[in-house]
């Protein structure tokens, strides 16, 4: 090897090896303010909510389901309001949805970190990583303590180092709960956020596909939430009336 060679080899092998920057002070409480902003505009929104919940069995075909499709609208009166398109598809086998579960859809998977609800975590970082072709930084969420009636997120946030924006988040509900005559488990979940009208970062579509320890058994769930179509609400936005049940 001649010397020009094995000075540009050196040099590429410390570039390789150099530490990943960490994020700037202060990043996790820039980004909490600016979903607490995305969170303000997303209620300014309209958009089609499509769930599915599915059971399956040990080989991965499904054996029951429960699906329903919503519009987050506003009323004729300007109050946000949601109104179902369809009769939910009720055809669930061995699971029952809860109140628990609804609200998680609505609250838990959609996850926002905001500057008030940042006391209910402890925050560690957790390194440099690409997700989603982007490069990220990390972070860990865990509750402090479990609070009665409140349903918190445990898991991990991709923040893009070029927007400075949540990405990705991946983690589970918490608490799971655990009663006498039966439990309520709730699935590790992935929800993906993009960029929408250029400015607000808001959830495009959450995902999960897990198997959940009951005393009864385990079983295997996945879960797909969609978010579609989002469109600003402005005083010329026409109403249509919902379509006939299906």
């Amino acid at each position: 090897m001649i010397p020009s060679q094995r000075l540009t080899l050196l040099a590429l092998l410390g570039c390789s090896l150099a530490p990943a920057q960490d994020p700037p002070t202060g990043l996790i409480r820039e980004v909490a303010a600016s979903a607490a902003a995305f969170q303000a505009a997303r209620d300014q929104y309209t958009y089609r909510q499509t769930v599915l919940f599915q059971e399956m069995d040990p080989r991965g075909a499904e054996v029951g389901r429960y699906r329903e499709v919503r519009d987050i609208i506003f009323n004729p009166k300007k109050e946000r309001t949601e109104v179902l398109l369809e009769r939910p598809m009720q055809a669930l086998k061995n699971l029952r949805l809860t109140e628990e579960d609804f609200r998680d859809i609505r609250e838990v998977k959609p996850f926002v970190l905001t500057p008030e609800t940042m006391v209910h975590y402890a925050i560690r970082y957790m390194g440099r990583e690409p997700m989603d072709e982007r490069e990220c930084w990390v972070y860990q969420l865990k509750p402090r303590q479990m609070l009665d009636g409140l349903r918190l997120f445990e898991g991990r946030l991709w923040i893009g180092v070029e927007h400075r924006q949540v990405i990705r988040a991946e983690g589970r509900p918490v608490p799971q709960i655990y009663r006498e005559k039966g439990e309520n488990l709730f699935p590790h979940f992935t929800t993906v956020y993009r960029p929408i009208d250029g400015q607000y970062w808001f959830p495009v579509r959450t995902f999960a596909d897990d198997t959940l320890p009951f005393r009864s058994g385990p079983q295997r769930v996945r879960i797909t939430v969609q978010y579609d179509d989002y469109k600003r609400f402005t005083a010329e936005t026409t109403f249509q009336p919902l379509p006939p049940d299906r």
